[in-house]
């Protein structure tokens, strides 16, 4: 078999390698039975083989199903957390998952503008710290909602935070992290800490430059303000709780029921809400020309009976059975009941009490029945 030569640009490619410190393999030799010269079956001749140098400042330390459990549990902390800011600010906040990725401490650092909100965490009982970085876009915003003002374009300052806005932020970011506590509880119990604020991320150093972390970021949109939320987590920290660190695990956080606690928080926010309560007389269809037509006076029949009772719709679902009267000279309705969900009889029963001509002898002070309770007079 003839012996193989290196080209000329083999040859330079080789030097250029080792000036870059970069290893390469030498090109291997013709496969059995072909001839000297001819590349593989099945590659092209013009085709060379690409090595791709491993960088060893930024290895892959955390596997992808672990990346992909966190990015999972928290795409639903981004969703808790918006509903947590709404309720705090009394506005809409949202917010959601950008992106997760792991690469190291320096990288993270000097990707971060100054001053900026840079907060310490203790995440008892994992060893280390984490850092949960807040962009001042979106934190001046919060903190001038906080105190009752409305954002403008010039909430956004080049100054470190005051005395007086690090205890509000403190507020801002204890709410977060009980969120986070929340969606971090199948894998591991966690008691998150806020032990200091610093606003110029190069003097804390949590880990070594070099060290591998996870960056978990998030977008904060509160009306026309918009910010970044940064979770930086170092891996040595949840190493020795990697294989909890699954789809598996965090399964439950997505499909379990909110808590009691969660629930009567809920409650009390949804208390004061107003809600829009529609009582629908009767549904009928109408042709065009007779809807063009239409004069004050005219009368619209249905094919309702008189005796039926009235639906009361609650933010457009049909929730109770009624009837109409008055009630101190105004129009008013008389609850009957639930609408029955999955039996039509509850809903019969609802209409053979609403056609009972006892339950018309209403006592003074409650609703009386209509005389037009199945008919609707429409006025152009």
């Amino acid at each position: 078999m003839a012996e193989e030569s290196l080209e000329r640009d083999d040859v330079e490619d080789l030097l250029k390698s080792m000036d870059a410190g970069e290893k390469r393999t030498p090109p291997k030799g013709p496969a059995d039975g072909a001839s000297a010269g001819t590349p593989p079956t099945g590659q092209p001749g013009t085709s060379r083989q690409r090595i791709v140098a491993y960088d060893f400042k930024r290895p892959e330390r955390v596997g992808k199903e672990q990346m992909r459990a966190l990015q999972s549990v928290h795409e639903g902390f981004a969703r808790n957390l918006g509903a947590s800011y709404s309720a705090l600010l009394r506005t809409i906040v949202e917010s959601k998952l950008i992106s997760v990725d792991q690469l190291t401490y320096s990288e993270f650092v000097y990707s971060l503008e100054i001053p900026t909100c840079f907060n310490v965490l203790r995440p008892a009982p994992l060893e280390g710290n984490w850092i949960l970085d807040f962009s001042p876009a979106v934190l001046y915003p919060i903190i001038d909602r906080l105190l009752g003002g409305t954002p403008s374009e010039d909430s956004m300052l080049k100054r470190p935070l005051s005395e007086i806005e690090l205890r509000l932020a403190s507020r801002i970011t204890n709410a977060l992290l009980r969120d986070l506590q929340a969606a971090w509880k199948n894998a591991v119990e966690l008691n998150i800490e806020l032990e200091r604020v610093e606003s110029n991320p190069r003097l804390v150093q949590i880990v070594p430059p070099n060290e591998v972390v996870v960056l978990i970021s998030f977008e904060l949109t509160m009306g026309k303000a918009r910010g970044m939320v940064n979770l930086c987590i170092p891996f040595n920290s949840i190493e020795r709780i990697g294989s909890r660190l699954t789809a598996n695990n965090w399964m439950g956080y997505a499909s379990s029921r909110a808590s009691e606690v969660t629930q009567k928080q809920l409650s009390n926010l949804l208390s004061e809400s107003v809600v829009e309560m529609v009582v629908t007389m009767a549904r009928t269809t109408i042709n065009t020309v007779d809807l063009l037509n239409l004069q004050v006076g005219d009368i619209i029949t249905t094919d309702k009976d008189v005796r039926e009772p009235l639906e009361v719709e609650v933010a457009g679902v049909g929730k109770f059975h009624c009837r109409a009267g008055a009630f101190k000279s105004k129009k008013a309705v008389e609850i009957l009941g639930p609408i029955a969900k999955s039996s039509s009889g509850e809903a019969q029963t609802a209409s053979e009490k609403a056609g009972n001509p006892a339950a018309s002898d209403a006592p003074a002070g409650q609703a009386v029945p209509g005389p037009h309770a199945a008919s609707q007079v429409k006025s152009s």
